[in-house]
């Protein structure tokens, strides 16, 4: 795996892709590969954390593909190694000169910068792609500027990502993405009210800043992490409005036709296609037989997928 690390410990000198590349779609992978065309430098690829305007805004801004997540989707791209810049209000009142100075030329001594047309950098975004030629035109640095993507609905962007992912649209966000959707998540242990009617799951624990379909119940691939098997699922996303209904909004994982002792270990999750909303069922009863009928359509749906 490439590594993880912070500026000052970064392989040098470097070609670099800048940028937040969340979700890591199609127009980003085309910043990327401008780097990797002409070997002046070490292939790397360049974030901030955390984002930009939580530090400014205050704002929570959850992430299609968290760092470590980002890893395993750049090494097969040709990049060597993730740089991620803290960012704070000393990062952020820097000129955009003095951003490329301190930052990519003194410390990542960047032989080649690739960025998107509409990176803005410096201090309230005031150098965009011209700033950027410019600076590198004085430093003897090579600029790449790739144009934004777009298809019949407009530009290809990580928002329109989130927007299918909110709506429970799967198929949609697999085609932004140009991959399947994914997260992970540790087995913890639950109060084991789901094998009390019949359908054991594992409860997920889940990193925080790690952005989730909305709620429902879905059919999904799981897979234990570092397993080459993955197993047919039913993934229920939200609370308990039936056992429990002021249970917090958890992520439960069934195994179907499986029975494995998951408890601590990592499962990798990949929802296909939501089945249902959820809703509070008149009993347990009937709660039960609703996830049988959801067993068999997501049995459906993931053959259908395979």
């Amino acid at each position: 795996m490439i590594p993880l690390c912070a500026p000052e410990n970064a392989k040098l000198p470097t070609a670099l892709a800048l940028g937040s590349f969340d979700g890591l779609h199609l127009g980003h992978k085309k910043v990327i590969k401008a780097i990797l065309k002409e070997p002046i430098g070490i292939p790397t690829v360049v974030s901030f954390w955390p984002h930009p305007r939580e530090v400014l805004f205050g704002e929570s801004r959850l992430r299609l593909d968290l760092p470590n997540e980002k890893l395993s989707l750049l090494e097969p791209l040709g990049i060597e190694q993730l740089v991620l810049v803290p960012f704070n209000k000393n990062l952020a009142s820097k000129s955009a000169e003095t951003f490329v100075n301190e930052i990519l030329v003194k410390t990542l001594q960047a032989k080649h910068i690739s960025v998107g047309e509409n990176f803005r950098f410096g201090r309230n975004r005031e150098g965009d792609v011209s700033t950027l030629k410019k600076i590198g035109a004085c430093l003897g640095i090579k600029v790449s500027i790739t144009p934004i993507i777009e298809d019949n609905d407009g530009r290809l962007s990580s928002s329109r990502i989130r927007k299918a992912l909110k709506e429970g649209d799967l198929k949609h966000a697999k085609y932004l993405l140009n991959r399947p959707y994914s997260f992970t998540g540790t087995v913890e242990k639950g109060r084991g009210l789901g094998k009390t009617i019949g359908w054991p799951t594992a409860n997920l624990k889940i990193d925080g800043r790690k952005f989730l379909p909305s709620l429902g119940v879905y059919a999904a691939w799981a897979s234990i992490a570092n397993g080459q098997e993955r197993f047919s699922a039913v993934m229920n996303m939200g609370p308990q409005p039936t056992i429990d209904p002021n249970s917090l909004s958890a992520v439960e994982v069934h195994l179907l036709d499986k029975e494995i002792n998951l408890l601590g270990k990592e499962l990798n999750i990949e929802p296909v296609q939501r089945i249902r909303l959820q809703k509070k069922f008149e009993n347990i009863e009937a709660l039960s037989e609703q996830i049988s009928l959801d067993a068999i359509l997501a049995k459906e749906i993931l053959t259908s997928n395979l």
